[in-house]
């Protein structure tokens, strides 16, 4: 958490105003019994001078997402020449493949559209320590357009303490926090939503109170295609693992998130499981390379199978690239943000 909150203050410096944020990526669905999904990317940074923001953006990633990948990069410039590896390859979560799933730990949004053979997975920021996400079989209540916000008594108090009044109503439009679009999420007392945002930064890591938020291209994709009443799971599972059909196994582990301002995600335990322990536990499970997934935590899937090269990933060729309403507009948000 320590490092998310000091990114996000490089970042206000940092990121580009101009990257126009591309969609999400969008997966087929792999076959019954099958959780693998993309290849992971070799990007070799140029001398553009992009920050990492700027790439991840490019490429439809979170920001700790590459940090986790890249361990030692440095945001504000990475380092002209180098090969950064773009994470997307990844475990679907073990949940069912319906409507909206959110895993909080890996901020990653996984949308199955009905009657299509496909996953769309967006990277989000979410709630900052002590201001969680509630975890939740929930549903979609309302899509909202050009969303006005009305800051809640403990934000209004929060910034206050900070020494900034906030207004009493935010009106819609590009300066709003909220961005262009939002969908309520049927839990609380409405005040959790999923929403687009008019910064720059912020994706990927920790910096909300409690909402979930995308990239503004994003949030605009997913409210133009999702039904009013989808199903929403969310829920936060920093390890994944699966038995693929040709009986690979594979783990893939994220930063758990942070319990309080002072825990290390990088260093802090992993709880595992009982279907996690048995999956270890396997003699078909190499434990040392298992137990090394464990603790790098690159948030990429990791070859754990006994004799097998845990090296030995997909990475999909690329070229250098730079980076680059069921209610009224006027009614009012009272949310988390």
């Amino acid at each position: 958490m320590k490092r998310a909150l000091t990114l996000m203050g490089m970042l206000f410096a940092t990121v580009l105003t101009g990257t126009q944020a591309a969609s999400a990526n969008e997966y087929p669905l792999p076959p019954s019994g099958s959780r693998l999904i993309g290849e992971n990317i070799i990007y070799n940074v140029s001398n553009a001078g992009h920050s990492l923001e700027a790439i991840a953006a490019e490429y439809k990633i979170g920001l700790l997402g590459m940090l986790e990948a890249n361990p030692g990069t440095d945001p504000y410039l990475p380092t002209p020449g180098s090969a950064l590896t773009i994470p997307t390859q990844m475990l679907l979560p073990d949940t069912p493949r319906e409507g909206i799933v959110v895993n909080l730990a890996e901020l990653r949004l996984y949308y199955y559209p009905k009657g299509k053979n496909k996953v769309i997975v967006y990277p989000i920021g979410i709630g900052q320590t002590g201001m969680n996400t509630p975890l939740k079989v929930t549903s979609i209540s309302q899509k909202i357009a050009n969303p006005t916000w009305t800051p809640t008594a403990n934000i209004r108090k929060r910034y206050a303490e900070q020494g900034e009044i906030l207004p009493a109503v935010i009106p819609a439009g590009p300066e709003n926090p909220m961005g262009l679009f939002a969908l309520r999420l049927a839990m609380g007392q409405g005040e959790y939503l999923i929403h687009g945002t008019n910064a720059n930064f912020g994706i990927g890591m920790r910096v909300s109170s409690g909402c979930i938020r995308l990239r503004p291209a994003d949030i605009e994709a997913l409210f133009n295609t999702i039904p009013q009443g989808t199903r929403v799971q969310i829920i936060n599972e920093p390890v994944k693992v699966s038995v693929e059909p040709d009986g690979k196994r594979y783990v893939e582990v994220h930063q758990p998130l942070s319990r309080v301002a002072s825990d290390d995600p990088q260093t802090m335990p992993i709880s595992l499981s009982k279907k996690q322990k048995a999956f270890a536990d396997d003699q078909q499970t190499d434990l040392p390379v298992f137990e090394s997934a464990v603790v790098r935590r690159s948030g990429m899937p990791v070859l754990v199978s006994v004799g097998q090269d845990p090296a030995d990933v997909s990475f999909a060729p690329v070229e250098p690239q730079s980076a680059n309403n069921d209610i009224p507009a006027e009614a009012p948000i009272s949310s988390v943000n």
